[in-house]
């Protein structure tokens, strides 16, 4: 077995003996569809990697990248099979249709960076890689063990200078290469805009440059992504911000925001502000707009502004209006992701809207509040029916004959301490809020107001039940 701590800076010989240089790094090479729905910074590593490739500094300042089969061992020295000028000056980067060839720099991507280890749900540090004899990644040591070994003479690991010892152990502790993904180290630009597209959506400076914007739809992410967001989050806490956000960036859309919902507060704005802008406004987008608005009060003003742009029209309308609300009211902690129907409406039209809404809005609400006219921007509440009472009812029966009349509200700017109370008294998983003319404002959820009740050290934003 072979540690990539001794391979680098091992010699390297022409085929004749000769020495030519040394390896400075080891690269996988990865093939990428560039016509994925969603984007990513996260490498993922579920499937086995290709045959590395050396990449060899020479005495003349060339650098080669030379493929594993045109090396040999020679009495545990590396010679080329090949002659020199046979060798590629030129990295392994391609497009081939619409797959993507990127590189992987087991020198500059993994060792020494910390990767997600994805049977044990947590953030480690590599320490040394470790390769089979026949060059295929194994997988990484994370134990200290691995930095002894780089720091250790050739005496004591039992190999003579310039030569590679090819009959050590794996670690006791080998995480699988299988098992971990790796967290991109810079921000890419992950925006790809239809040329008749009038809502562009911009970028932070630090951007990747190498790949076209056009062919840039994203390194997926794979087994991450099947993790529940609490325990993403959970590994997001053990990163930096900027990290975090790298991870967020590589993971679908609707998980990314369901993770930064279970994020502390404090590391929420910090990750949002590491993120690309235009991935941050599609996160925002599927976020609930109160989750979103209290994300944004937090944000520096410009940045805030720049984000709200980036949106959606429709959602950031919503956000925009709830931020006009003190922070410290039931209208600055109510949303606006709730359903609507007409009272003179039937059942079956309800259960059809509650339908549209969890499939398209992953909304998944309680209640139902019935107005005079659900195409009207704003509208009287009427009533309300329950969930529970709309799949009992005969489908074809009007909600106005049986909804709920008499009406539990508050006002915008009832204190949230006395909304939770509201709700406790009454039994409730939400309350409308309405202004002085019983226009329909908003509704406070049951985990909004629960996290009112909490220490501000305890708060975690819990998944939408509304």
């Amino acid at each position: 077995m072979l540690y990539l701590s001794q391979l680098l800076g091992a010699p390297v010989e022409d085929p004749q003996g000769e020495r030519i240089g040394k390896i400075i790094d080891i690269e996988l090479t990865r093939s990428i569809s560039t016509l994925s729905e969603s984007t990513s910074a996260t490498i993922t590593m579920s499937n086995a990697p290709s045959l590395p490739i050396l990449v060899i500094e020479g005495q003349s300042e060339h650098t080669w990248y030379v493929p594993v089969e045109d090396v040999d061992w020679h009495d545990d020295i590396l010679r080329l099979r090949v002659p020199t000028l046979q060798l590629s000056t030129q990295p392994l980067t391609s497009s081939v249709g619409d797959q993507l060839i990127v590189a992987i720099s087991l020198a500059q991507d993994v060792l020494d960076k910390q990767v997600i280890d994805i049977v044990r749900k947590k953030a480690v540090r590599v320490n040394d890689v470790c390769l089979r004899d026949d060059w295929r990644i194994l997988g990484i040591d994370s134990s200290t063990l691995g930095l002894v070994r780089r720091l250790a003479p050739n005496w004591l690991l039992g190999t003579r200078r310039g030569s590679v010892n090819r009959s050590q152990r794996p670690p006791a502790n080998l995480i699988l290469w299988e098992n971990i993904e790796l967290i991109s180290s810079h921000q890419l630009d992950l925006i790809e805009v239809p040329e008749n597209d009038q809502h562009v959506k911009e970028s932070h400076e630090d951007v990747t440059e190498d790949i076209p914007l056009n062919k840039l739809k994203g390194i997926q992410s794979g087994q991450l992504a099947e993790l529940h967001p609490a325990d993403i989050a959970d590994i997001v806490h053990q990163l930096t911000p900027a990290q975090g956000a790298r991870l967020l960036e590589g993971l679908d859309i609707e998980t990314a925001a369901d993770t930064l919902e279970e994020i502390d507060t404090e590391r929420q704005s910090h990750i949002l502000e590491n993120m690309n802008a235009g991935r941050a406004a599609d996160i925002l987008d599927a976020m609930g707009p109160d989750e979103a608005a209290d994300l944004l009060a937090r944000l520096p003003e410009e940045y805030a502004d720049k984000l709200l742009h980036l949106m959606q029209p429709e959602e950031s309308e919503d956000v925009q209006e709830l931020l006009t609300y003190e922070e410290d009211s039931a209208g600055g902690i109510m949303t606006k992701d709730y359903i609507v129907v007409t009272a003179t409406k039937i059942v079956a039209e309800a259960l059809e809207a509650v339908r549209i809404s969890i499939n398209e809005q992953d909304v998944r609400p309680t209640y139902v509040y019935c107005v005079a006219d659900d195409l009207q921007d704003e509208s009287k509440l009427l009533g309300v029916v329950s969930i529970w009472d709309l799949l009992v009812a005969p489908s074809t029966q009007p909600l106005q004959e049986f909804m709920e009349t008499d009406l539990i509200t508050v006002q915008p700017d009832t204190e949230p301490r006395m909304v939770a109370e509201i709700m406790a008294k009454y039994n409730l998983l939400a309350v409308p809020v309405v202004n002085g003319e019983g226009i329909l404002e908003g509704v406070v959820t049951v985990d909004d107001a629960l996290d009112i009740l909490l220490p501000n050290e305890r708060r975690r934003k819990p998944t939408r039940m509304y």
